[in-house]
């Protein structure tokens, strides 16, 4: 009986009152008439840019996306050359003598200074960038091993042509590029510092590597090589052969 009772009472007087309370509005928003047609005219007014503001923005990622080879590339590339070439002809060359390396510092310097170049010029995606990067990143030598010193200079032309290429006022580069060569020029050569160099070579004599035949030994090695050798280091031992690798230093 009841559940009958709350049924009927359901289908006659609660789905009538919510059909009224759902489709008729209510007084506050029926007493305020919204013009939509001023409110979207006015939103699309604001939001859309000016035909010159079109112009300007599609010019601008045009020059953006053209690399412009101005008087600053030329004068750019002309200073970072002269400093490399300044380098290796009072510093580099008159102590290693070494031509096979010189075409690879200067190959290097220039490829980096185009590259950092045109990325600094060019549009270019964050993702394209740094896969370029990384394909020269796996370059390296699978023949002979590169000393530490081949290692210094090869990283001192690549900073050169970075910061050669990132477009600073030509007297900050002219400083920088100073600094590098006087840097190099003092540290790399006689002017403060002796010069030591080293060699090594497999000496027969085992018995004279003892610590009390040091002297005897490089008096012997000075005698052998004709070199002015000022001390020695023991590298391998091989009492097989008795034999021994040993290092020695002398000075130009």
């Amino acid at each position: 009986m009841l559940t009958n009772y709350f049924q009927k009472v359901r289908s006659k007087y609660i789905a009538p009152l919510f059909f009224v309370f759902f489709l008729i509005p209510s007084p506050s928003f029926a007493a305020m008439p919204v013009d939509l047609t001023a409110l979207q005219t006015e939103t699309v007014d604001a939001a859309t840019p000016s035909d010159g503001e079109i112009t300007s923005t599609v010019t601008k990622e045009k020059k953006k996306d053209k690399v412009q080879l101005d008087q600053y590339f030329f004068f750019s590339l002309l200073i970072n050359l002269a400093t490399v070439i300044l380098i290796i002809s009072f510093v580099y060359y008159p102590n290693y003598k070494k031509m096979d390396t010189i075409f690879t510092f200067l190959m290097f310097n220039v490829v980096i200074f185009l590259l950092t170049y045109v990325l600094n010029e060019v549009k270019m995606s964050m993702g394209a960038a740094f896969g370029l990067f990384a394909v020269f990143s796996m370059l390296r030598y699978r023949t002979a091993g590169i000393g530490m010193k081949d290692m210094t200079y090869l990283f001192l032309f690549i900073a050169l042509g970075l910061v050669s290429a990132i477009q600073l006022e030509f007297y900050e580069l002219g400083i920088i590029a100073a600094i590098i060569f006087v840097a190099t020029l003092i540290l790399d050569t006689k002017l403060i510092m002796k010069k030591e160099y080293s060699n090594t070579l497999r000496y027969e004599k085992i018995e004279m590597i003892k610590p009390e035949k040091r002297e005897e030994l490089i008096q012997e090695l000075c005698t052998r090589t004709g070199l002015n050798i000022h001390r020695v280091s023991i590298n391998e031992i091989d009492f097989l052969k008795d034999t021994a690798m040993i290092s020695y230093y002398y000075y130009d």
